[in-house]
């Protein structure tokens, strides 16, 4: 799918065609796994409910149940195939199975915080509920988390919306939730590394 489809112009399209549907398959691929801007979809909605053309709280609720539901297929997902295809892939690139298992125990230790704050990441919100399944994190115990971080993320970014959506474009408020996405995103990458890369070195020392 090019840029060209996915692009603001596009999604409002769609909204305005589709209403609540367009809106609610957005948000559901994406968290299936699929990278498409669940994240802007979201905010038209909130933005076109803030404008009167939607309701917020149909909005609200199809935001949150597109976002739970695809993040249980996604899991599904993980659990059924994502080990065996992270593996071809870890072949690819020459990662061992050693080192895969590694990962996977240590996504299994926070897998519940990335299940929750994993949403408000740009990315991480795409995988988080596939390495979920692929870490055979306990069903019951991801749902609890994949509704509450669902509910919470689906919640700031429809409210936002809504109401930012009375005084800035559409655009810029699409452009600034982006840049702090990817900031947000690379703060936590260089959490995650900084430490890995000192405990490597200190090994070699």
């Amino acid at each position: 799918m090019s840029l060209e489809l996915i692009s603001l112009e596009n999604i409002q399209e769609f909204a305005h065609h589709y209403g609540y549907w367009a809106i609610f398959l957005g948000i559901l691929l994406e968290n299936l796994g699929i990278p498409l801007p669940g994240e802007t979809v979201t905010l038209v909605g909130g933005f076109l409910a803030g404008s009167n053309e939607l309701n917020y709280w149909i909005v609200l609720g199809i935001a949150v149940s597109g976002a739970f539901i695809g993040g249980i297929c996604g899991y599904w997902i993980g659990r059924l195939g994502g080990w065996s295809f992270l593996l071809q892939v870890g072949k690819i690139f020459r990662i061992s199975e050693v080192r895969l298992l590694s990962i996977k125990e240590q996504f299994s230790q926070n897998a519940a915080k990335a299940v929750f704050f994993g949403r408000f990441f740009a990315l991480l919100r795409i995988f988080a509920a596939p390495l979920a399944g692929i870490a055979e994190m306990p069903f019951r115990t991801f749902l609890v988390y994949n509704i509450l971080g669902a509910s919470a993320w689906a919640s700031l970014m429809v409210t936002l919306a809504f109401f930012a959506g009375k005084i800035v474009s559409l655009e810029q408020l699409v452009a600034w939730v982006s840049q702090f996405a990817i900031l947000a995103l690379l703060i936590l990458a260089a959490l995650i590394l900084i430490p890995l890369w000192l405990e490597s070195r200190q090994v070699r020392e």
